[in-house]
């Protein structure tokens, strides 16, 4: 599962969601796996999603970030007792460990912890939504986030408000057909989100 939904537009499930279902795999003896590909990694305001209901899942999914964008990586992590089912030669992947790509991650990881990116995006991320919360539009249904990774609902086709957005400035890629996804980089500054919220209030309001 997704701890918030990326695609689906972020969807964040209710407070306690994430808790009752580790619950339940666990009385079950069902590994809950997390996919926090596009939430893992500072983007929420937490090092991972599912660290905002105190949880830990069996097993973590992780890319994007991981390389900070400059270079395709992704990992699976998990404890010894779940991993430790696969033997050598068991599975396989061309470019698996690639030590590039390892070095590119360990590097992007050093700076994600040593400029304390993930705070940042806890306190830009606030920031953020209490501006875009003042949006006013007969349009605009709904606007929800955590952290720098926000979604604004509309009741039309998002993909017109993207290519205005471009126009302006503001590059932003729609989702779910109506909802338009903002994720900047965890470096914005509160100067830069002022810049931006002035385009997409342009937008929003007076289309």
């Amino acid at each position: 599962m997704e701890p918030i939904q990326g695609e689906a537009g972020i969807v964040i499930p209710p407070r306690g969601f994430l808790a009752e279902a580790a619950q339940i795999c666990r009385e079950n003896r069902v590994l809950l796996m997390c996919d926090e590909i596009q939430s893992g990694l500072g983007r929420t305001g937490k090092l991972f999603a599912y660290m905002h209901e105190n949880i830990t899942p069996d097993v973590l999914i992780v890319g994007k970030a991981l390389a900070g964008g400059f270079y395709p990586v992704s990992a699976v992590l998990a404890s010894k007792q779940v991993l430790g089912v696969f033997h050598p030669g068991d599975h396989g992947s061309t470019f698996g460990g690639n030590p590039l790509g390892c070095a590119v991650a360990r590097a992007a990881l050093r700076v994600l912890i040593d400029e304390r990116l993930v705070e940042r995006s806890a306190a830009m991320g606030a920031y953020f939504l209490d501006r875009l919360r003042t949006l006013k539009s007969p349009d605009l249904k709904e606007v929800r986030g955590i952290g720098l990774w926000i979604g604004i609902e509309l009741h039309s086709p998002a993909r017109p408000y993207c290519e205005r957005l471009k126009e302006e400035g503001v590059l932003c890629k729609e989702t779910h057909d109506r909802v338009l996804r903002i994720a900047p980089p965890l470096v914005i500054t509160r100067d830069e989100i002022d810049w931006a919220f002035e385009r997409i209030q342009g937008v929003i309001e007076q289309h």
